[in-house]
């Protein structure tokens, strides 16, 4: 494990910089809180009212003192004892109300944030999620959704009331004695002067708390995702250093911030120290001289300590409105991430497919200066088998992605019976095509539900006829619980080969007119493969279909086979015909073949 030395924890690295404006963000964010204004005008008069028995409290101590204890008058004393404790009792009632209210508006609009991205998400190309570290994306739905509670169950509204009370709290002064309130106020500048230093030291460290967490999202998701290979390869050790790197960094970015607040909240209490004061010594010398009474001094003290409260609440607002600016920024950097993939304007619902395919002059690349496909042009007739092979990086899973439209070409056209796939809904497009690929991934639920995703209408005893067709219901039948076993995270309690049919079952029962299979055989152990040999069979009926495999004996019987290299396709036909013109395929073929000879022959001089 890695050692971390403590003054390593405070050496700066270089601080983000925020790009959006905090008044963009809060126009944004009241966006959200607009559809609530009923319950935001109920919330309002709640903090107003709030706000006044606030307001009262002190001046009926005024009263008290300078009316009815200087006259002795114990009945008028006691209807202000009586009085103030109504105050306190609707000022507790509009506190506990408003709280209620608040808390409900807040949590929604959270709830509506997370809706909002994770729809974002489904609607984003692979190549969002190829550029970039789950465990960062899970960050923004999760922490920095989480980080706008504070402001959003209460902390925007509640300004209003910090606001409004510091408004009648200056107010009531001035109405009881001008000198006095004046004298007051000199100690506002300070507040000013300290909230103006702070901004932009506040701003850079909120945004960098946000960011070091989602690192420590993303490591935790790596680590946790990748713990067979960590365990298998003993890497324990090295996976521990680099979430405790991610951890440090968290760590010293809260430090951080953690130091400005510790500053901050103590310099606002020491203005509002001065504050009161100064009101002591100088409306004690007007007690003195016979200006004022002691009343008034003493209703001064308590506004003046009250209007310091909501100076500092203002205060450590604007500490968690920087925390919340900067995850409210990450947060609509997703929203308004644009779709790459977009559905174009007017673009046509796609009709029941007959299944021809064109590539026509096509070229893309990832990096549009390292183009992985150059110049495709291939025509696909309806309920056709292709094999798609060639060595690693040519661009096989390319075509399939660009025929699934998770891809734009850079140049040429991709069409379905004569459709510009551009011009198509996608999601027309998608209900029509089915994908088993290597590593199939299934999800946490039954087996009978994971089949069923591939055709949410069906009723069990179709799920149960498509796995009996793949070959999968015999060993689902085996399971202590048959189609209601649950499937653990990843699959991990079933082996390879039987996610693979049960990835088969999905796909037959979906009944798509297009179907790709990629790599889908190459992890499964020979016998598996002698199972799926008669499911591929019925899964390939009377359907285009689209094989991608390195291993050559597995698409023997494909109608035709496309030979990729650097890009380009360099050979097509059967496999009978591309064995006889000696080609690229025919060297593959036979480069298999002399490597898995010598582990038969291996094999049965064992035996022996």
């Amino acid at each position: 494990m890695a050692h971390y030395h403590l003054a390593d924890l405070f050496e700066e690295d270089e601080e983000p910089e925020r790009r959006i404006p905090d008044r963009v963000l809060l126009r944004r964010l009241i966006g959200y809180l607009l559809p609530y204004k009923t319950n935001l005008i109920i919330i309002a008069i709640l903090l107003l009212l709030e706000s006044l028995t606030d307001l009262v409290g002190p001046y009926l101590l005024r009263v008290a003192i300078d009316v009815y204890i200087t006259n002795r008058d114990l009945q008028g004393l006691s209807w202000a004892a009586m009085v103030y404790i109504l105050v306190s009792v609707i000022g507790w009632f509009s506190d506990k109300e408003d709280s209620i209210r608040m808390n409900t508006v807040g949590q929604t609009i959270i709830y509506r944030l997370k809706e909002d991205m994770f729809s974002k998400l489904q609607a984003l190309s692979l190549k969002y999620f190829s550029e970039r570290e789950t465990g960062r994306i899970i960050s923004r739905v999760t922490n920095d959704a989480e980080s706008l509670e504070e402001i959003l169950t209460g902390g925007l509204m509640s300004i209003l009331t910090q606001v409004v009370t510091i408004i009648g709290i200056l107010a009531v002064m001035f109405s009881m004695n001008v000198k006095l309130a004046t004298v007051s106020m000199i100690v506002f500048p300070l507040v000013g002067v300290i909230l103006w230093g702070f901004q932009g030291r506040a701003r850079k460290a909120y945004l960098r708390t946000r960011q070091k967490i989602a690192g420590v999202t993303s490591k935790l998701q790596e680590s946790i995702s990748g713990i067979r290979v960590i365990q298998s390869f003993t890497r324990e050790g090295q996976s521990m250093d680099s979430f405790g790197q991610a951890n440090v960094e968290n760590l010293e970015a809260n430090l951080q911030s953690s130091r400005l607040s510790a500053i901050f909240s103590p310099l606002i209490e020491v203005v509002g120290a001065i504050g009161t004061a100064t009101v002591l010594w100088f409306g004690g010398m007007q007690v003195m001289r016979g200006e004022v009474t002691v009343g008034v001094v003493v209703a001064f003290s308590q506004y003046i300590i009250m209007i310091f409260r909501p100076l500092f609440t203002l205060a450590m607002f604007y500490n968690s409105l920087q925390s919340s600016m900067a995850a409210s920024e990450r947060i609509f950097e997703l929203l308004d991430t644009p779709v790459e993939i977009p559905e174009v304007e007017g673009a046509i619902r796609l009709p029941p497919i007959r299944g021809r395919v064109e590539f026509k002059d096509v070229t893309f690349g990832y990096d549009p200066r390292d183009p992985v496909l150059i110049g495709i042009n291939l025509t696909v007739p309806a309920k056709q088998t292709v094999a798609l092979v060639g060595p690693t990086g040519v661009g096989k899973t390319t075509m399939v992605n660009l025929l699934c439209r998770f891809y734009d070409p850079s140049e040429g056209t991709v069409s379905i019976d004569g459709h510009d796939l551009r011009k198509v809904s996608p999601r027309s497009l998608h209900s029509q095509m089915g994908i088993v690929l290597q590593d199939s991934f299934l999800f946490s639920n039954t087996i009978m539900e994971n089949i069923r995703y591939g055709r949410l209408d069906a009723r069990d005893e179709e799920v149960v006829e498509a796995a009996k067709a793949v070959n999968a219901h015999d060993f689902i039948a085996r399971l202590p619980d048959g189609y209601n076993t649950k499937v653990m995270e990843g699959g991990s309690n079933l082996s390879m080969g039987q996610r693979q049919l049960i990835s088969f079952a999905r796909a037959l029962l979906a009944d798509p007119r297009i179907l790709i299979l990629d790599e889908a055989t190459s992890s499964v152990d020979p016998y598996t493969e002698m199972l799926i040999k008669e499911a591929l069979e019925k899964l390939l009926r009377n359907r285009t279909s689209f094989v991608i495999a390195h291993r050559l004996s597995t698409v023997r019987n494909a109608d035709r086979i496309i030979v990729l290299a650097e890009g380009r396709i360099v050979e097509e036909g059967t496999h009978s015909e591309l064995i006889e013109r000696g080609g690229l395929y025919s060297r593959l073929y036979k480069a298999q073949f002399k490597t898995t000879a010598p582990l038969v022959r291996v094999g049965r001089r064992s035996k022996r």
